[in-house]
C-alpha cells in the first residue's frame, strides 16, 4: 500500500496555497525530437529544486499530467536552479518572460543525475528551434497548478 498521499488520491485540489516564483539559468541549449520518448510521470505534483541542480526541460504538446506516458516530445535544454523553491505542476514556464507553456509533470529516468521537467506547450520546438541562448532566464511561477 503506498504512503504517498497522492497515489492514494488524498489531495483533490492543489495544496500549495502561496510559493515563490524559481528562478533558472539556461546552461545548456537542446536541439531534437522524439515521437516516442515513453517517459513516465511520477504521481506526486511537485518536487522542490534546489539552489546549483541542473535539471532538463523537455517539451510536449501532449495533454498530460501526474501518472501519464509522455510520447511526443522536444527538447528544450538544461537549466541550473538559481533560486530554490517548489515547482508545481500547472506552473507557468517562462524564459526571459516569454511564455513556454505549463509544468505537466516530472520523470525520474535519469535520477539522481537529474529530473527531467516535462512542460505542456502549444509550440512544439525544440531550445535551438526557438532561437534560446545560453544565460537566458527559465523561471516557474504560481499558475493554479491541478
Amino acid at each position: 500500500m503506498s504512503h504517498d498521499p497522492y497515489a492514494r488520491g488524498a489531495f483533490k485540489s492543489n495544496p500549495y496555497f502561496s510559493k515563490k516564483d524559481i528562478s533558472s539559468g539556461l546552461v545548456v541549449i537542446l536541439q531534437g525530437y522524439f515521437p516516442d520518448r515513453n517517459l513516465e510521470l511520477i504521481n506526486p505534483i511537485s518536487r522542490a529544486l534546489l539552489s546549483g541542480e541542473i535539471h532538463e526541460i523537455i517539451l510536449t504538446d501532449e495533454d498530460a499530467g501526474p501518472g501519464d506516458t509522455v510520447n511526443n516530445i522536444a527538447y528544450l535544454g538544461f537549466v541550473e536552479i538559481a533560486e530554490a523553491g517548489v515547482a508545481v505542476v500547472g506552473d507557468l514556464v517562462l524564459v526571459d518572460e516569454e511564455e513556454v507553456g505549463r509544468l505537466a509533470g516530472f520523470d525520474v529516468t535519469h535520477m539522481p543525475n537529474h529530473l527531467n521537467i516535462v512542460v505542456k506547450t502549444d509550440l512544439l520546438k525544440s531550445g535551438a528551434d526557438r532561437g534560446f541562448r545560453l544565460g537566458q532566464t527559465l523561471k516557474f511561477c504560481t499558475g493554479g497548478g491541478e
